[in-house]
């Protein structure tokens, strides 16, 4: 039995001036009614697109997935050296959204002062420089370095969460600017799902995973967000350039495809053996569809990486190819 009716992934962009093609937000939407790749200009564009997608997958009684890709949550400790209170009615993840949402000015040009809000954190948790890095050469900052300050070791916040250890080459959520700076994206896409999530249309039935959830999935969810991490399935060229649009078409019918084999429900539950659940489900999060650590190449040269596509090519003919203009997705 399918668990989601409708598929929506997101590639996310923090950038500061309207933007498309290359680098730029990319949605996927794989429904019923066929797929739809979309590539808003700006972060306000992208939101209200997003809210129009839930809203007519909510009237048509569709079940929907949203995978986004940023991290939900930062390594443990994070609100807690922040000052942040955590109580069963505000958990240490929610407190940072809040928090992150409350600081940022994200306008309707794109515009966006993440730089000064990470300057901020910095500020507070350190009094310094620390655990955020990375800055325009323009912006003179003494609470955000220009390079890492290599003080993970030393001033008691991981570089990176769990999750990140798990898939080779993720970038840690500290890192503002250079290639893989995905705490641009954190910083200014947490308070888009927030917003997304708390949606008064459907508040009452949407649910982000692992926070709302733990490491399940809840019956009663109609709508759940969850953080996904494009780069663990190789993108099929053929659907399309730049390679943002092809991910987001990949991940979004690697999705529908794992469902239809009924594999999907597992990703929910990944096996983490020992490991303490409660600094996942409460602060850091977790990537869906990770379900065990990637081995680096070069330790087991004749061991290939597992990748996704694969089986999805076996499972769903329409990856080999296609176009934007589809006709009903696969039931």
């Amino acid at each position: 039995m399918k668990l989601f009716d409708t598929y929506i992934i997101v590639d996310w962009s923090a950038a500061k001036t309207p933007k498309t093609g290359r680098d730029s937000i990319w949605i996927c939407r794989h429904a019923p009614d066929g797929e739809v790749v979309a590539n808003p200009s700006t972060r306000h564009a992208a939101r209200l697109l997003l809210a129009e997608m839930l809203q007519a997958a909510t009237e048509n009684g569709e079940r929907v997935i949203a995978g986004f890709d940023f991290p939900f949550g930062y390594p443990a400790g994070f609100a807690r050296r922040l000052g942040l209170s955590g109580t069963p009615w505000r958990a240490p993840w929610r407190a940072v959204w809040n928090e992150i949402a409350a600081l940022l000015d994200d306008r309707d040009d794109n515009y966006n002062n993440r730089f000064e809000v990470a300057a901020a954190l910095n500020r507070r948790i350190s009094n310094g420089a620390f655990p955020f890095w990375g800055r325009p050469v323009r912006m003179e900052s003494d609470f955000l370095g220009a390079k890492h300050h290599k003080r993970h070791g030393e001033d008691g916040l991981l570089e990176k969460r769990l999750i990140d250890t798990w898939m080779v080459g993720a970038q840690p959520c500290w890192k503002l600017i250079g290639a893989g700076s995905v705490g641009g994206q954190v910083l200014t896409g947490l308070p888009v799902v927030r917003a997304l999530r708390d949606d008064e249309r459907w508040a009452a039935q949407a649910r982000v995973w692992p926070f709302e959830t733990g490491l399940d999935l809840p019956d009663e969810a109609r709508i759940v967000f969850a953080e996904v991490w494009p780069s663990w399935w190789k993108a099929c060229a053929k659907l399309g350039e730049p390679k943002d649009k092809a991910q987001v078409r990949t991940v979004a019918r690697v999705f529908a495809a794992a469902d239809r084999a009924g594999t999907l429900a597992g990703w929910f539950s990944p096996d983490i053996g020992d490991v303490d659940p409660q600094p996942i489900v409460e602060e850091e999060a977790w990537t869906l569809g990770v379900t065990a650590p990637r081995v680096k190449r070069s330790s087991f040269p004749r061991t290939r990486e597992p990748r996704a596509t694969a089986t999805s090519l076996a499972l769903d003919p329409r990856l080999r190819g296609g176009d934007e203009k589809l006709g009903p997705a696969p039931k």
